[in-house]
C-alpha cells in the first residue's frame, strides 16, 4: 500500500510531533516536529528531516553538527496525529551534547540531571 504523507493529521499550524527512538535500545531520544514535506523528505532520504519552528525552515538532522539520525522506519499512531521515527544515531541527539534530550528526571519534587554531556 503506498503512504501518502497528506493523510496524517497535522495540527492547525501545519505540523505533527515526532519522537526519534533509538534502534536498538528503543531509548527514547528526542521531540520535534514535521509538515507535510518534511515528512516527505524523510521517506525518501531516509535522512531525518524535521520542521524547525524558531527558523521556520527545514532541519536535517546532523547536518551541521554531524549527529545524524538515519531513518530505519517510521511509525504512526492509531490517530495517525504522532510519529515514531526509530533511527540510527550518530553522536549524541541532544543539542546539550547528550545522547538523549530527557536527560532530567522529576522525583518528588525535584529534578535531578540523568546524563552528563558526552
Amino acid at each position: 500500500m503506498d503512504f501518502d504523507p497528506a493523510t496524517l493529521a497535522y495540527n492547525e499550524a501545519g505540523l505533527i510531533p515526532v519522537i526519534a527512538q533509538a534502534e536498538g535500545s528503543g531509548e527514547v531520544l528526542m521531540m520535534a516536529w514535521m509538515n507535510e514535506q518534511a515528512v516527505s523528505r524523510t521517506i525518501e532520504s531516509r535522512k531525518v528531516t524535521y520542521w524547525s519552528r524558531s527558523r521556520q525552515s527545514f532541519w536535517v538532522k546532523g547536518e551541521t553538527s554531524g549527529n545524524v539520525q538515519e531513518l530505519v522506519e517510521l511509525r504512526m499512531d492509531c490517530d495517525k496525529d504522532c510519529l515514531l521515527a526509530i533511527v540510527r544515531q550518530t553522536g549524541p541527539a541532544c543539542h546539550t551534547n547528550r545522547r538523549s534530550c530527557f536527560y532530567t528526571s522529576i522525583s518528588e519534587g525535584y529534578e535531578k540531571i540523568l546524563m552528563s554531556p558526552m
